[in-house]
């Protein structure tokens, strides 16, 4: 009886274990066939070879059609692991031009899942990239002695100018991070890495295409799966055309030589960018090919920096180009009127506190304050807007609203121009000056922000952008370099104004006194007859030599056109400041520059700044 049931029970086990195996062949068999692509890519890859189709990339343009970017053919080199047999290495790496060394690193990082996380043995994966098509056609004739290799057509770009670089950007292989992020990357794809080439990446890559080709037993290519029916054409990108005038680029470049600064130029009326040059720069042409990481190590390793937009990324002190913000807001705060004096002789002076300026008649009102560049005037004009407690009940309120202002103004935070790493620049606000002063502090404690220095700092573009509201009578466009996207409509944040604080009327007295400015005051300099410019000087102090800049619009009437120029340790806001703004206000609105006017560019072209810097 006991042993009945010992083989009863023994039964059970038996078919439960059965049943156990069964089980785990079919869970393995759904995780292979179902859940895993292994084998359909195995089998797949026996019968079709995909062959990716890439688009063309965008090409690019200036304002006036002339071509900036454009394509040219290269090839690489991809290769399917599985096929790979019988290899003679030595062979390939001598065809190639490669190492052995470099052969096992390359196979190495291919099959590593970490770093090539879309790996499959059965898929093409890149080798070599852009060889040029004398590099092919040495490859081409031997393929034949490398099973399991493929050339694969793409295209690289190339510049019909050594300008620009800072805003055309730069295209490179993606990293793993890009890949994660966006599913339409492989390793091997090139994406942009900097200026428009990154910030309208999606416009100028276009849509891959496939081509499915039929193998026969052997693995040979046997032509085209049912005669391209299943093929996908790629679409080509979009077209861009910047809003830079390529001429007054160049201009502003050569300009620049020798220098370490930035010159912007807007339209106005449209936020377009005419021209965003920032110095030292390099040729766009050096970064493309297999050898655009050595060039850009050494660019990066370049001690003045050469690889730093200082346009959109500098943060400097603006210095006198302030003051036009602050009369500003003292005529619309009511702190004072357009007949208001203050005196100056020999600067601001109260309770010890000392602030220098040069020589000019005293007292002055507002207009003469700005053609002048009065530092007395707009310190006595922050102290008393600071010191009014019946209007604002504390310095805290009265700096908050003085704050107000300079944000609607464009600056403190991005402006929101179309190119990656635009830095916001300072401007304080009370809780800033409450955490550094414990609480005690005054007008007097902040009186040096009034004239552009202290702890405010703006970008090249911000005080470019501050002339285009001047000359707009109190609005802005957000600046953008891209003009037009083919068969796209620009984001509303490119077309819509941006109203400041501040009255239209108030406008038209700071204009005045820039006008004065160029007439009679600091930048007599940019007097160009007939073009009516309007501008303001700016000397910043630094802790070594001043910065120089500049910052104006013309015609006062109508404008087409707002500049700022900042040189690093330029000296005085005349010595580089105006005239280079003035040549680039003249080469825009009249086309070309007069004989001495060039002979002008001619000049400054030839002076160097020592920085005091060297290579390591």
């Amino acid at each position: 009886m006991k042993k009945d049931f010992n083989l009863e029970k023994r039964k059970y086990v038996l078919g439960a274990s059965v049943v156990l195996v069964v089980m785990i062949y079919l869970i393995r068999l759904f995780m292979l066939q179902i859940m895993s692509d292994d084998y359909k890519k195995y089998a797949d890859s026996n019968a079709f070879l995909n062959k990716t189709q890439y688009p063309s990339r965008g090409v690019i343009y200036d304002r006036n059609g002339n071509l900036l970017v454009y394509n040219q053919p290269a090839y690489d080199i991809t290769l399917v692991m599985k096929e790979v047999k019988h290899l003679d290495t030595l062979d390939l790496c001598q065809t190639l031009n490669i190492t052995p060394e470099y052969f096992q690193r390359r196979m190495k990082e291919i099959k590593d899942r970490r770093s090539n996380p879309g790996y499959s043995p059965y898929t093409n994966q890149i080798f070599m990239t852009q060889l040029s098509a004398e590099e092919c056609g040495v490859f081409q004739e031997k393929l034949y002695k490398f099973p399991g290799f493929y050339i694969q057509r793409r295209t690289i770009r190339q510049y019909n100018y050594s300008s620009a670089a800072h805003v055309l950007g730069d295209i490179a292989e993606v990293s793993k991070k890009e890949i994660e992020e966006d599913d339409y990357y492989v390793r091997g794809d090139f994406i942009g890495k900097q200026g428009v080439e990154r910030s309208y990446e999606k416009y100028l890559r276009g849509e891959k295409g496939v081509e499915i080709l039929l193998r026969d037993a052997r693995g040979r290519i046997q032509g085209r799966y049912m005669n391209g029916d299943l093929d996908k054409t790629p679409v080509p990108g979009k077209n861009l055309t910047l809003s830079l005038d390529i001429n007054l680029q160049q201009l502003a470049e050569r300009l620049l030589e020798g220098k370490i600064g930035s010159v912007v130029a807007i339209e106005p009326s449209s936020g377009e960018v005419l021209c965003m040059a920032s110095a030292p720069t390099y040729d766009p042409r050096i970064m493309v090919g297999r050898q655009r990481g050595k060039n850009q190590l050494e660019l990066a390793r370049d001690l003045q920096k050469p690889l730093l937009n200082r346009s959109i990324m500098g943060q400097f002190p603006p210095g006198s180009t302030f003051k036009t913000t602050q009369g500003l807001t003292f005529l619309e705060e009511g702190i004072i009127t357009p007949s208001t004096t203050y005196p100056c002789y020999g600067g601001f002076l109260h309770s010890g506190l000392r602030v220098g300026c040069h020589a000019h008649p005293s007292p002055l009102n507002l207009v003469p304050a700005i053609a002048t560049s009065c530092n007395g005037f707009f310190c006595w004009g922050l102290y008393y807007m600071m010191g009014a407690r019946k209007k604002y009940g504390s310095v805290q309120k009265a700096m908050a609203t003085w704050r107000d202002y300079m944000v609607s103004m464009g600056f403190g935070y991005p402006l929101g121009v179309d190119l990656p790493g635009e830095k916001r620049g300072m401007i304080p606000n009370d809780q800033y000056y409450d955490k550094n002063y414990r609480g005690y502090w005054n007008g007097l404690t902040i009186i040096s922000i009034s004239i552009g220095q202290g702890e405010v700092t703006a970008t090249p573009l911000q005080i470019a952008n501050l002339g285009a509201t001047i000359a707009n009578r109190g609005y802005f466009i957000t600046p953008h370099v891209v003009k037009e996207v083919e068969d796209e409509s620009l984001d509303s944040l490119y077309t819509s104004k941006r109203y400041t604080k501040v009255r239209k009327d108030h406008y038209e007295t700071i204009v005045e006194g820039m006008r004065a400015a160029v007439v009679g005051g600091t930048c007599r300099g940019a007097n160009i007859p007939g073009l009516n410019v309007c501008g303001k000087t700016g000397t910043a102090q630094n802790r070594g030599k001043d910065h120089s800049a500049f910052m104006g619009f013309a015609p006062m009437d109508n404008p087409q056109i707002a500049v700022s120029v900042y040189v690093e340790n330029g000296g005085w806001g005349a010595t580089y400041g105006v005239p280079i703004g003035a040549l680039i206000i003249e080469q825009y609105l009249n086309g070309s520059l007069s004989a001495e006017s060039e002979a002008k560019a001619v000049d400054i072209q030839n002076r160097r700044i020592d920085y005091g810097i060297h290579e390591r």
